[in-house]
């Protein structure tokens, strides 16, 4: 057993927010134990992770073994088993590194302590599971939440309650992205089926901006420190194959790195009252510029401890829903790329299908524009029409199957919303409720949720070709 114990600073933060503690681990090692003491406070919180001998300076493509953020003060990582959050495998001797994640620092400095031990004993190798890829027939739409999180990083709740709770929603597919590791692989990959496709995810969180990365079993590298490292991270992304999402661009935790070269943004992430209209008007103006992003959606949900009853602030609320020819892993990462769908507030949230000029959402279009959007499940809302100058038209959406139809030149793109008028006070009211008495959450004020219009659902864009 070695017990290590170093001063951090703000100084130290300041140069880099991610600190290194080196260690020997010798030959013939196969479990290392490690613990971290430190006197936690509001303005004391360290985070804890560990590199082997083949990690580099960023951006490192090996060397991973774990990440816990604030939510573990110990890990143990041998041959055959693993902490959540960390990786088991070989154990290479050589220099090791304990990864301190300086988030918190007080004025004074903090005095950490870490205890490392190291095990010998005969253990099995195990190697991790394999990736598999279920397929279930048939084209149509499928419902899916594309954002929640395990024990695996800092929720409360086992990869197997999710799972539950991923069946009691109905959903299709589900993409667990827990917080700058990939361990939770071990339990998604062999447990991946027809009935519920479980989509490779990780999200890159950092203390100036989260993103999702989709469709990548290799761990992507999150130590991003400078703006410009967006386009380093987006390059190790495309490099091997997956798509890159801007996580919830909003208070209380938006994106301030440059805007790198993203496939997707998180436009809708939990309940609507949580600021979601901002995130909303950031892609608008994004759209409106030229860009082109598909819009998705994901509950963020952190599965607690127990199965929770259905609800609006549970998993798969919003729902994102794709269009698909058959359900799989490689459909739903094309059909999220492509903008194939639209997001709604729930499983059983409204339906609402774009297209114009008989091409769907997603492509670019070019002439006078013949729109049509199908709605179900949306009587006695508002279906808004927009382009890049906002709002275009409106209409009352008149039965529980509704078709409504626009025809016109939109600038750039069109897309459309279904918004709640006279439901307002009701669903306000089940906010409320759901937040069980306690403040606003995310640092809402009553006011926030007074003068914002509340979406029931979100298309995808279709565009309009550029012309000289």
């Amino acid at each position: 057993m070695t017990e290590l114990t170093i001063h951090v600073t703000r100084s130290d933060q300041a140069s880099d927010p991610y600190y290194y503690v080196p260690f020997d681990i010798p030959a013939g090692t196969t479990r290392l134990d490690v613990t971290m003491r430190y006197a936690k406070a509001e303005d004391c919180i360290i985070d804890l992770g560990l590199l082997d001998v083949r990690a580099t300076d960023y951006p490192s493509p090996h060397g991973f073994r774990g990440w816990s953020g604030g939510a573990r003060d110990s890990f143990f990582v041998a041959t055959d088993d693993a902490t959540p959050g960390y990786i088991h495998g070989e154990i290479p001797s050589g220099r090791w590194r304990v990864m301190l994640g300086l988030y918190k620092v007080p004025a004074t400095g903090a005095n950490i302590t870490l205890t490392l031990e190291l095990d010998a004993s005969p253990r099995e190798l195990r190697p991790q599971p394999a990736r598999t890829c279920p397929v279930r027939k048939g084209a149509g739409w499928y419902r899916g939440d594309l954002h929640c999180h395990t024990f695996h990083s800092d929720a409360a709740g086992s990869p197997e309650l999710l799972h539950e709770a991923a069946k009691q929603a109905g959903l299709d597919f589900l993409a667990i992205a827990d917080h700058n590791t990939i361990s939770q692989r071990r339990y998604f990959h062999p447990n991946s089926s027809p009935d519920l496709v479980f989509v490779r995810a990780m999200e890159v969180t950092t203390a100036n901006g989260h993103a999702n990365v989709y469709g990548v079993d290799d761990w992507i590298d999150f130590r991003m420190t400078r703006p410009d490292h967006a386009h380093t991270l987006a390059g190790l992304v495309h490099e091997r194959g997956g798509l890159l999402s801007i996580n919830h661009d909003k208070p209380t935790i938006p994106w301030d790195y440059e805007l790198p070269d993203a496939d997707c943004m998180e436009v809708w992430q939990s309940s609507w009252m949580a600021w979601n209209w901002i995130a909303l008007e950031r892609y608008q103006q994004r759209l409106a510029a030229g860009l082109r992003l598909s819009a998705i959606g994901g509950s963020d949900f952190h599965q607690p401890a127990r199965l929770m009853p259905e609800g609006p602030l549970v998993l798969a609320r919003p729902t994102t829903v794709l269009w698909l020819d058959e359900l799989s892993e490689d459909a739903i990462l094309a059909a999220m790329k492509a903008g194939r769908g639209y997001i709604t507030e729930s499983p059983d949230g409204p339906h609402l299908s774009l297209s114009a000029n008989d091409s769907p959402m997603g492509t670019t279009i070019s002439g006078p524009v013949m729109a049509k959007a199908e709605i179900r499940g949306a009587r006695g809302y508002r279906l808004a029409w927009l382009d890049a100058s906002g709002i275009i038209a409106e209409e009352a959406i008149e039965a529980e199957e509704f078709t409504a139809r626009f025809s016109g030149r939109p600038k750039t793109f069109l897309r459309a919303e279904i918004i709640a008028d006279a439901a307002r006070p009701r669903l306000i009211e089940e906010f409320n409720v759901a937040i069980s008495g306690r403040p606003l959450s995310w640092q809402l004020r009553g006011m926030d949720l007074a003068e914002q219009p509340i979406r029931r659902a979100l298309s995808n864009p279709i565009y309009m070709e550029v012309t000289a």
